[in-house]
């Protein structure tokens, strides 16, 4: 293995400013032309950002769309694969039905009312965002509701994470590395943003690692061939060694899951005007982000706005290239899905007066695997005692709510997703 590799750790070393600097130190060793490689990636993403922008003059958006019964019937050509691998994200139209999703969007608020959440919420209790400019928005720390745990285990859903799954390599460097048809029950919060609402939205980041993109043993494989100098050959949908990341360790702001997309299904309609999603649709960006703290104008012991325990900033001071393709979502309707690779760019628009809801229920893809695997029985606890799953902040509202869901309303996917079968 490469000798930078000796720098990192299971967990972020105290001084890990003078980490960051013998880091640095080797890998432009192991690189050799840092600027002329960084200049080969710069102009991969200018070319990209070209034809995402003649595409949205063309047709409105870039984002890539498929409509669920594409997906169901096995109908997805290898052109509609090529580009969703191209862009990194996607939009399943009538991905549930419509009324469906009306119903849980107002079962979700009868659980709050019923549990008189007004009444009794303390307010944040992360700054997992803190480093970046951003309102909070309305997000609500609720997990075991019967509307998200419905939407979890659904049948639709799973056939939706299944295919989302598959575009990855999933076997490569003679591993197995997850199961594309069995995910785990991921939990994660909710969204309910009124009318009328203003917000300064979310600045530009990645998720799943900060520091570890350079220090972790596991992502310094899974980055090799930019590290090695072969941006041609990075392939950012290989699986290897994917899921043996494990970012360290601040309270409430980790994720112990492995995710191959980021998602989220839509409870009303939405304009792409009214503060919503927007990526960089590129995955192969991550090179840029990987690269751009070697070059000389960053000073030595800094990594471009990265701070512990803190997402992986994107900003015009380092990273002009990317602002500029931030892209967002076309208008989507009650029962839409929206999907985002692990490594990808992506933000929320700010919005002044906003125009109807913008209520959404956050359900990724997390295909099940070992470490998969060893969170959902932390899951499986926390879901029995109603309390926090352990990758948020321990605020424990729903430990004696009325009409919470329970174990015995599982079906077989959420057996399975839980670790149960």
């Amino acid at each position: 293995m490469s000798n930078y590799q000796t720098f990192a750790s299971a967990e972020l070393p105290a001084d890990h400013k003078r980490n960051i600097v013998a880091m640095k130190k080797a890998l432009r060793a192991q690189i050799g032309d840092v600027p002329a490689l960084f200049a080969e990636v710069s102009t991969f993403i200018a070319t990209e950002i070209a034809s995402i922008k003649a595409q949205q003059a063309l047709t409105g958006s870039a984002w890539p769309e498929l409509d669920f019964a594409t997906i169901a019937n096995g109908q997805v050509s290898e052109a509609q694969r090529a580009l969703i691998k191209r862009r990194g994200c996607l939009v399943i139209r009538n991905h549930f039905p419509r009324q469906q999703v009306l119903g849980w969007d107002k079962s979700l608020l009868d659980y709050l009312d019923n549990n008189l959440f007004d009444a009794v919420y303390r307010g944040p209790g992360d700054n997992f965002f803190g480093n970046l400019e951003a309102s909070r928005p309305e997000i609500f720390p609720i997990y075991w509701s019967d509307a998200q745990m419905q939407l979890r285990q659904h049948e639709r859903m799973g056939s939706a994470q299944s295919f989302l799954n598959r575009l990855w390599t999933v076997d490569s460097h003679g591993q197995q590395w997850f199961d594309p048809d069995t995910n785990a029950l991921y939990p994660d919060r909710v969204r309910r943003r009124p009318p009328g609402t203003t917000s300064k939205g979310l600045g530009p980041h990645t998720d799943s690692g900060a520091l570890e993109r350079w220090l972790h043993p596991a992502y310094l494989k899974v980055f090799e061939k930019i590290y090695h100098n072969d941006f041609k050959s990075y392939d950012p949908w290989d699986a290897a060694y994917r899921t043996e990341v494990d970012e360290y360790a601040y309270p409430g702001t980790k994720c112990s899951a492995f995710r191959t997309f980021q998602g989220w299904t839509a409870l009303c309609d939405m304009s792409a005007d009214q503060g919503v999603l927007h990526t960089l649709p590129i995955p192969k960006a991550m090179a840029y982000l990987l690269l751009r703290p070697l070059l000389e104008d960053v000073p030595e012991d800094e990594l471009c706005g990265v701070a512990p325990g803190k997402v992986l900033p994107i900003l015009e001071q380092w990273h002009p290239l990317l602002v500029q393709g931030m892209t967002p979502i076309p208008d989507v309707q009650a029962g839409d899905s929206v999907w985002w690779h692990c490594d990808v760019v992506h933000s929320v628009a700010p919005v002044e007066n906003q125009q109807g809801w913008g209520n959404v229920m956050y359900v990724p893809a997390a295909p099940m695997c070992p470490k998969n695997l060893r969170y959902a029985k932390d899951v499986l606890r926390a879901f029995e005692q109603g309390i926090s799953p352990d990758d948020f902040p321990r605020e424990d509202y729903e430990k004696h709510w009325n009409d919470r869901f329970m174990k015995s309303q599982l079906n077989a996917f959420g057996r399975k997703g839980l670790g149960l079968e």
